[in-house]
């Protein structure tokens, strides 16, 4: 009998390990009635138990009295790119594990608190920040959510100012994000963060959300608040057609293949008081202990039907009360606008030919520290969906123009391959 019970067991929890199990339990319910009826009841009470695992979605761990759940998931980023001047040279090559992430979700004691917890590993997420501190935690997050309208949270993650940095790394159509977002983009950072949502797919839906953070980035961990201050972010949200189906707003392509136009219109802003990096949350220290006022504002869209996605992002930065963008020892800030377009159309749920043109607008007073009155980089890209997002192979080709530069660039042209894998 212990014998036959193991064996049914080896037996179910085999199927039950895989995606299709989720969908085939009535098949397992139906063999251990017609094979195993004395011990069915015992056999079904362990598998129960055992953790979900489905590609995706991660391992999930949930005890009987439901006290506590934990997901747990990693992924990979490997990616290799060649980088060649105006003649074509070959004049670099990158060859990396561009991200390397842990995570873990889930609650504790009550859904209604729910955490967060990333960790990355390679050199790009894990390289020391200018003040010393190491860089291991992306996220450290609990939220309290007392029902599906709202949430509060208290601790570290992205900050929700614009649609290109709240997108997932592992839902990019591209081998990365856009230079534009690389430069105005939000980052993470440690505070207390507030969202309301309103609506469904429906019918008109909205979404606000803001925050108050320590305003320096990511483990940064002490600020001085006599020369300087917190930062301050609001964002809203409109979906005059419902919200997108598997909040797609936030991946890229119409992965969901939506059956009906679907258009979210995001405004966002964020007032950093007294930062004391170059790009508020990101950047070098600014030197001579200086600091400056600095307000970021940022306007995006998604559009999605029918295998086809539009999205477009205008970011840019800017000084308070008449600050000079021109710091001492040769920094400067960034101030300007950048705008960023791309499109694509999803063939067959497995292939997506996309594009994208990103521009970057320096004001005048930083022309000369940057190199260029406007840069231009143009980049098409080829998708392989496999598994989704989770699992993906993606070549890119970007092409570079600056204007007014002093010296001819060095890199005009770029391309990249990368696979990505995550459980």
């Amino acid at each position: 009998m212990k014998m036959r019970r193991l064996a049914a067991l080896i037996i179910t929890v085999t199927i039950a390990n895989t995606a299709f199990a989720q969908k085939s339990g009535n098949r397992i319910e139906s063999f251990l009635t017609d094979s195993l009826d004395n011990d069915r009841q015992e056999i079904l009470e362990q598998l129960a138990n055992m953790p979900n695992i489905e590609i995706g979605k991660g391992v999930t761990f949930r005890p009987k009295n439901d006290s506590y759940e934990m997901t747990i998931r990693f992924r990979m980023q490997n990616m290799v790119g060649l980088y060649f001047n105006d003649r074509f040279t070959l004049t670099e090559a990158e060859a990396q594990v561009k991200r390397l992430r842990l995570r873990f979700d889930g609650y504790i004691f009550s859904p209604k608190f729910v955490y967060s917890i990333q960790l990355g590993f390679s050199s790009y997420d894990s390289e020391p920040i200018p003040n010393g501190n190491m860089n291991l935690i992306r996220d450290a997050i609990v939220y309290f959510v007392p029902n599906s309208s709202w949430n509060i949270g208290f601790g570290q993650t992205k900050v929700k100012a614009n649609r290109a940095r709240v997108n997932s790394s592992s839902a990019l159509q591209f081998v990365d994000r856009s230079i534009v977002n690389s430069e105005f983009g939000g980052d993470r950072d440690f505070g207390f963060f507030g969202e309301y949502y309103y609506g469904d797919h429906d019918s008109f839906a909205l979404a606000a959300k803001a925050s108050v953070t320590l305003g320096e980035g990511r483990n940064w961990n002490n600020s001085d608040l006599t020369t300087g201050g917190f930062a301050y972010t609001g964002r809203l949200e409109l979906y005059p057609f419902g919200r997108l189906h598997g909040k797609s707003e936030y991946i890229e392509g119409d992965l969901e293949y939506e059956e009906t136009p679907k258009l979210m219109v995001g405004l966002g802003y964020t007032f950093n008081n007294g930062a004391q990096r170059i790009q508020g949350w990101k950047g070098s220290i600014i030197n001579n202990g200086q600091t400056r006022d600095i307000g970021s504002y940022y306007a995006d869209m998604v559009f999605k039907y029918r295998g086809f996605a539009m999205a477009a992002d205008y970011l840019g930065r800017h000084l308070f009360n008449r600050q000079s963008a021109i710091l001492p020892a040769g920094q400067h800030i960034y101030t300007g606008s950048g705008l960023n377009v791309q499109g694509s159309y999803l063939f067959d749920s497995k292939w997506e030919l996309a594009v994208r043109n990103s521009t970057m607008f320096p004001d005048s007073e930083i022309q000369s520290a940057v190199g260029y009155s406007l840069w231009n980089q143009s980049t098409i890209g080829l998708t392989r969906y496999i598994i989704g997002h989770s699992l993906k192979v993606q070549l890119d080709v970007s092409y570079n123009h600056l204007e007014n530069a002093p010296i001819s660039p060095s890199d005009r042209w770029g391309i990249r391959f990368q696979v990505e894998l995550g459980l």
